[in-house]
């Protein structure tokens, strides 16, 4: 049986915290801030995947 490979994309934006779960960082949150709502800069914390997420990251990141 061949071996389990983590899907690359996925690996260079979710990771493992310490307590197990995984998180990341939403997209367009980097530059160009200063025209950007103080909402949309305000949601620009890290999110921790959830349900549908959470079974799908994980059958991309097997060894993660």
């Amino acid at each position: 049986m061949p071996k389990l490979k983590s899907h690359s994309g996925a690996k260079k934006r979710v990771r493992r915290t310490g307590s197990g779960q995984l998180a990341f960082k939403r997209h367009s949150r980097n530059h160009l801030l200063q025209q950007k709502s103080k909402r949309q800069k305000r949601l620009n914390r890290t999110v921790m995947a959830n349900g549908r997420d959470y079974r799908r990251l994980e059958a991309l990141l097997p060894n993660l």
